[in-house]
């Protein structure tokens, strides 16, 4: 992304590849792309499927009498109580057993299978084959089967073989439990083996040799800027390969292969690239500062003296010394929904009383605080990193609803000193926010105050990225454990980040529905702040209604959520939440108890807009009590 050298080696097939990677992010380079050949193993396979049909009245006799009656009969009783010829019954139990849905013996015994299918309302067919083609992966691990047989071509490209030890092990499909088989089957969506449908696969054998088969894959070495990190990915065309890029880096962390082998990268091309990037990154920086230095003199020129500079919109206005606590101060006291700060260093002096409760003010009426640190490259490198102490008070700001309303994360290699605030505010310069000693002595101090707004724009989409990056490995981490706890930090990052729809995908895709309640309450403070969501966020969450039974333990704290989400909405626009409760969503408001049946949307939206008036009533009587008992003291 930052540099195009001739020296990285990229084969050509993967340079769009390579340019939609490095376009994800600013931050991102792709240092070597190169695809490699390996072999999958091949098998055509017979497989014998059984599916139901419909069971006739005769054979729903038969089954029903040896289920139900106590001695069962036999066929001529069985033909004695039905009024018919025994040679029909006699007929039909032989196609039944011929189904495995009776037993051979007499009288007549239902199998296990039999009473499955009879429940179904149904009896086997005679089991029929068809062809299918296993597909054993040794990078992978993995059998897959497909209808359809691997291209056959020959593959020019090195072998993969060559550079990692893989174990080619041909997987004996005879040997498989049918269980297994069954299960692979299954997850290959081949609609062959669907048990709840009673069509299911009963047995599978060869019926060619095994072959082996060319696959591609790609290898890409990647250096991300901001994180001063180097990875490696392992790519089956656009997916990420995760088991196998892990057991990568596992081989070349241990030093069983080496980056120059797999990808022609030697560690000084790596090493040069790094340093060009880094620079090409702090160049930025420095541009992006010195176009507010340039914005700040030409203020400074063509503004009288006399105006008040801190408040002049679309401006660089440059403060000193003890003008900068002062607009610092004023600045966070402002902020409607947004702060972040990245201050390098974090101190206890800093992290007073008198700031505790500026964030927590903040925190009541719906602002999110996003607070990044860290200037060396690695967390335990820091000279003076933040107290446990600090972080834990900082942590201990919660929004209304209980939900950590600051979130303060080591982010590191960065020297950076920056507060934005709604996205319209960026002081940037050389002054500590959050570790100055507290002598409040001028050291010569500048700090820029920026209210241009590309220029607010690039330096949020900076730190928003850094501050994204690091959620989503928050989430990673939170997925892998399973853990409610870990994903409240990057469910409340999203929200900061205006980023709700994120967070309620990934809780979607990865069927967490026991964190809808928590999403509500980020949701919830955004609110506070007077930002409504787009609607198909809400109807989205809405829909996430039909799969909540409402036994789960989580489902008064759902219902809470919706009734104040609904009811916040009400208080913004009456007509917006109106629109939200249609009968599809009405109907599952009723089902789930989230309202009473006696209420109807229109009244289940105004109490809340009553409640609404009354609190904003108390609170105006509350404002001229306090004057008149200030008059009064005051005389």
């Amino acid at each position: 992304m930052f540099l195009a050298s001739s020296a990285k080696p990229i084969d050509s097939k993967l340079k769009n590849f390579v340019d939609e990677i490095e376009a994800q992010s600013p931050s991102l380079s792709v240092l070597a792309a190169r695809q490699l050949r390996y072999s999958l193993y091949q098998t055509l396979l017979e497989a014998t499927i059984k599916e139901p049909r419909e069971f006739n009245v005769l054979e729903e006799f038969i089954i029903r009498a040896g289920i139900e009656l106590d001695p069962p009969p036999t066929e001529d009783e069985l033909a004695s109580i039905l009024g018919l010829d025994p040679v029909f019954v006699r007929s039909t139990t032989a196609t039944l057993q011929t189904l495995q849905t009776l037993s051979l013996t007499s009288p007549i015994t239902v199998t296990p299978e039999g009473r499955l299918f009879y429940e179904k309302g149904s009896v086997p067919q005679p089991p029929y084959s068809v062809q299918i083609y296993a597909i054993s992966d040794p990078l992978t691990g993995k059998l897959t089967f497909q209808s359809e047989a691997l291209n056959e071509e020959l593959v020019k490209l090195p072998d993969l073989t060559n550079f990692v030890n893989i174990d080619n092990i041909i997987i004996d499909i005879s040997s498989l439990p049918i269980e297994e088989i069954q299960q692979n089957i299954q997850t290959s969506d081949l609609a062959l083996h669907v048990p709840q449908d009673r069509k299911i696969v009963v047995s599978c054998k060869a019926i060619s040799v095994t072959k082996k088969v060319a696959a591609t894959i790609s290898i890409f070495v990647t250096f991300d800027a901001l994180e001063d990190k180097l990875s490696v990915q392992i790519r089956n065309g656009k997916q990420i390969l995760e088991p196998e890029t892990k057991r990568l880096e596992v081989l070349l962390s241990e030093g069983k292969i080496s980056l120059q082998a797999l990808c022609e990268l030697s560690n000084e091309t790596i090493n040069s690239e790094r340093k060009l990037i880094l620079d090409h990154k702090n160049a930025e920086i420095e541009a992006r500062v010195e176009k507010i230095r340039q914005k700040a003199l030409e203020t400074a020129t063509h503004t009288s003296r006399k105006q008040n500079y801190s408040t002049v919109a679309g401006t660089a206005i440059q403060l000193r010394d003890g003008q900068i606590s002062q607009a610092f101060s004023k600045v966070l006291n402002s902020a409607k929904h947004q702060v972040i700060i990245y201050s390098p260093w974090v101190s206890k002096v800093t992290i007073n009383d008198e700031f505790l409760n500026l964030l927590q003010n903040l925190a009541n009426r719906g602002v999110w605080i996003l607070i990044g640190h860290g200037i060396a490259r690695q967390q335990e490198d820091e000279d003076k990193p933040i107290l446990l102490e600090v972080e834990e008070k900082l942590r201990a700001i919660k929004t209304p609803d209980g939900l950590p309303s600051v979130q303060v994360f080591w982010l590191g290699d960065s020297h950076i000193k920056e507060v934005i605030v709604d996205r319209e505010i960026h002081l940037c310069g050389s002054h500590n926010w959050l570790s100055y000693r507290g002598d409040y002595l001028p050291r010569g101090e500048s700090v820029y105050k920026v209210t241009i707004p590309q220029q607010v724009q690039e330096a949020y989409e900076f730190l928003a990225h850094r501050f994204q990056n690091h959620a989503q490995e928050l989430w990673k981490n939170a997925l892998e454990n399973r853990n409610f706890q870990l994903a409240v930090e990057p469910l409340c990052v999203w929200g900061a980040l205006g980023m709700e729809d994120i967070a309620l995908k990934e809780i979607e895709e990865n069927n967490w529905l026991e964190l809808l309640p928590m999403w509500l309450n980020v949701v919830l403070q955004s609110l506070r702040a007077k930002n409504v969501l787009d609607l198909v966020i809400y109807r989205k969450a809405l829909t996430l209604l039909n799969q909540v039974s409402g036994e789960e333990a989580f489902i008064e704290l759902l219902r809470q959520g919706w009734r104040q989400v609904i009811g916040a909405i009400a208080t913004n626009n009456p007509e917006t939440a109106l629109n939200l409760l249609n009968n599809e969503v009405w109907l599952q408001f009723l089902r789930l108890n989230i309202t009473q049946t006696s209420d109807s949307p229109t009244n289940f939206i105004s109490q809340y807009v009553e409640q609404q008036q009354e609190k904003e009533t108390k609170l105006v009587k509350g404002g001229q009590i306090n004057k008149k008992t200030k008059k009064k003291v005051n005389s």
